[in-house]
């Protein structure tokens, strides 16, 4: 006797799957180590793909993707978060820590009221080799 499939409903795919896991989470920036619960690495890459073209991540760094939205402007996905709270979102999931840079913290102080123009991190006496951001932006970091 032949086996009948319980469900008429088909199964969803990888994609589908991550992309449901997405719009379910709180959290804007997530690492590519967080969906290796999903499949094998090359098959997650290629969900991860899809995703990107569809518009619903972007990719910030190596390994670091954050939840896109359309731009008003240009119609092309940009973060739904501001560039330094991915840096830091993103170090903090790394295991580092990073706070306000010299310039951002003497502002909010008070002690300044030169507002400070770059992204730029703080990241006390930690080694940070990576590149965070989107475009042409990237976050600095200083000791």
């Amino acid at each position: 006797m032949p086996r009948t499939r319980l469900s008429s409903m088909p199964s969803m795919t990888l994609q589908e799957r991550i992309e449901s896991s997405l719009s379910r989470s709180e959290a804007k920036v997530f690492l590519r180590k967080e969906f290796d619960r999903f499949g094998g690495y090359d098959q997650v890459g290629r969900a991860l793909r899809g995703i990107i073209a569809k518009g619903l991540l972007v990719k910030a760094g190596y390994g670091i993707y954050v939840k896109a939205k359309k731009s008003s402007i240009t119609g092309n996905p940009v973060p739904v978060a501001p560039l330094i709270e991915v840096g830091a979102a993103a170090l903090a999931k790394l295991g580092g820590q990073a706070q306000p840079s010299s310039a951002a913290a003497t502002y909010m102080a008070g002690r300044s009221t030169q507002m400070p123009m770059g992204d730029a991190l703080c990241v006390g006496s930690s080694r940070v080799r990576r590149k965070i951001g989107f475009a042409s932006k990237t976050v600095r970091f200083e000791r």
